[in-house]
């Protein structure tokens, strides 16, 4: 598989402040009902970050993944409003934290879509506006970027299933292809802006495989489908598309998001257990995915969400933790892994549902406000895994001020 060539310059170095991170949902999408959300306030965080940024301390994270809320920033075009994202720095800056910005999570402002003709303008846009806005406060520090967070998954949803905006049907690749041109665009815009930054992507790592006596075209449709996931990236590296002006030099920090069901058989569609109890063969271990990926494009790896709703979240992280030992013992450069969302959140369409996937619970309190609730077992696994995977860091992961936990 191909790699940057000899003369590519590329960022070296592990740029976070600690290997286990945390993530907070900051979606402030279109929902499937189109009602616009807000999960910053939603779930509390906007409201308690410094409790929030205070409890990371016993779990010695001391790396964030927060999101700016383009929809929230953008109210008009080309005019912006950072306020609330003053917020977060400040906070930031009183506890410690280092914060990796996603810029579009999920979620637009209202007049725009992937499909619009000015959509990638506006994102470029807001990409030298906003390192303008971050350099003026932190001239020194290294800024970490997501320009658009998982591109295969707003794609599916809003142009597979009308998730979310533009709400189509059959029309997943050229919202993928919207989405990527405002992503190579973006990109170019920051480092233009920062030639220094850092750009961390983040797709969903998945595995697909075809039932069991399956014919031999069905297989290959299924590789394929396996295969897709790999697409926006390769978007951006200019291996695919190369008409949207990707290059490879813009391949730095490979995340990649991977939950309980990110495993299936194809048709009939069935989720393979993560646990895999039943020594189903066509599991394959998130290491072996890890280095998959790593293999595919010779660049640090992160593990830039993950986590498990209800009871399981003890098994989960601890998993995890194995997993990712495993992989850093096969030589792959992981450079850390993120709780998302280490504080729960509501379903995006039924905002009463609370999934029961962080390390806190949000208790809810009568007026409807959300307070923290430790989960103590996830909190004793997740010790655990920090333990198990210290262990196997190399020396010369190079983490700048920060504990290796």
């Amino acid at each position: 598989m191909s790699s940057a060539s000899p003369t590519t310059r590329l960022p070296s170095g592990n740029p976070f402040r600690s290997f286990w991170m945390g993530g907070y949902e900051c979606t402030d999408q279109l929902n499937t009902f189109g009602n616009r959300v807000d999960f910053l306030t939603l779930t509390g965080h906007l409201q308690l970050i410094d409790e929030d940024y205070q409890d990371l301390g016993p779990f010695h994270i001391r790396t964030v993944r927060e999101g700016i809320r383009w929809s929230q920033v953008e109210k008009t075009p080309y005019h912006y409003d950072w306020s609330t994202v003053q917020v977060l720095l400040d906070a930031g800056r009183r506890h410690g934290i280092q914060q990796v910005w996603d810029l579009c999570h999920f979620g637009y402002p209202d007049d725009l879509t992937p499909l619009h003709p000015m959509f990638a303008r506006r994102f470029a846009h807001l990409c030298r506006a906003f390192v303008d806005f971050y350099r003026q406060q932190r001239p020194d520090e290294v800024l970490i970027v997501t320009p658009i967070n998982e591109v295969s998954f707003m794609s599916w949803l809003g142009g597979d299933v009308r998730g979310t905006s533009p709400y189509c049907v059959g029309q997943g690749w050229e919202v993928k292809r919207g989405l990527m041109r405002a992503y190579i665009e973006g990109v170019a815009a920051l480092r233009e802006a920062d030639p220094g930054i850092r750009i961390l992507t983040t797709e969903p790592l998945i595995h697909i495989v075809p039932a069991p006596g399956s014919s031999r075209t069905h297989r290959q449709r299924v590789a394929e489908f396996d295969s897709n996931q790999f697409q926006s990236v390769d978007m951006l590296a200019g291996r695919l598309c190369p008409e949207l002006g990707g290059r490879e030099e813009y391949l730095d920090l490979l995340g990649f998001n991977y939950y309980y069901d990110n495993q299936w058989q194809l048709e009939p569609r069935q989720t393979l257990g993560w646990a895999n109890e039943d020594h189903d063969l066509r599991f394959r271990p998130l290491s072996f995915l890890l280095t998959r990926a790593w293999q595919r494009y010779r660049r640090p790896v992160v593990l830039t969400e993950t986590s498990h709703p209800g009871v399981d979240r003890p098994a989960w992280i601890d998993m995890i933790g194995r997993e990712c030992a495993a992989a850093l013992r096969a030589g792959v450069p992981l450079f850390g892994a993120c709780l998302y969302p280490i504080i729960d959140r509501p379903d995006w369409d039924y905002l009463d549902q609370w999934h029961r996937s962080g390390l806190w619970d949000a208790d809810l309190q009568p007026d409807g406000f959300p307070q923290r609730a430790l989960y103590q077992p996830y909190a004793d696994a997740l010790h655990k895994a920090q333990r198990t995977v210290e262990v196997a860091l190399p020396v010369t992961v190079g983490f700048p001020e920060v504990s290796l936990l």
